[in-house]
């Protein structure tokens, strides 16, 4: 059996055509619970902020919307305390271009987009999986063994240096179901 990655925003007959007799697993911030727990979105609390010691944030993408930088804006440690899942993001509409992500909330440095997914995003998801959700990894593996599992995500791009798309948090969590991932 497998476990792959594809579009939530696909119709149910469609990904059913596709991957026939498989389990869908949305694990997107509108997923169902158990599986909305894979979200980057969701508030597990204390998650430790990369270069920021001591500094914890209640979600990953709290972290990567507080240590983005903007034309306007530098970071916003706010961000990190957002619980509601809803009011994360960070427009360039509203600040103008993205320069970068600090390299901790105090930091320097400004790391560029694909060093940023590397060094913050990758670090903070994979703690996430580690310490957070152990326990529904490991019923995927067991679900998988059963049957094929398909995880919904709204971009399906699991290649960290193709900085065309949103990387897809569920092609990550598809590697550490299948491989036991390490950054």
């Amino acid at each position: 059996m497998s476990v792959t990655v594809d579009s939530r925003r696909r119709s149910l007959a469609t990904l059913e055509r596709t991957h026939p007799g498989a389990l869908f697993l949305d694990v997107t911030s509108k997923g169902a619970e158990p599986w909305v727990a894979f979200s980057p979105f969701y508030p597990h609390d204390d998650i430790p902020v990369p270069f920021s010691p001591g500094v914890t944030s209640r979600s990953v993408e709290g972290i990567w919307q507080a240590l983005k930088v903007f034309e306007s804006a530098d970071v916003d440690p706010a961000k990190l305390e957002v619980a509601t899942m809803k009011g994360i993001k960070r427009s360039v509409r509203r600040h103008g271009a993205v320069r970068g992500h600090r390299e901790g909330l105090n930091g320097k440095r400004l790391l560029p987009y694909i060093e940023a997914r590397r060094q913050i995003y990758l670090p903070a998801y994979l703690w996430v999986l580690r310490h957070k959700v152990p326990d529904l990894v490991d019923s995927i593996r067991r679900l998988s063994l059963e049957r094929d599992i398909v995880l919904l995500d709204y971009s399906t791009n699991g290649d960290v240096e193709d900085a065309s798309s949103p990387l897809s948090h569920a092609a990550l969590l598809r590697r550490h179901v299948e491989e036991n991932w390490a950054v």
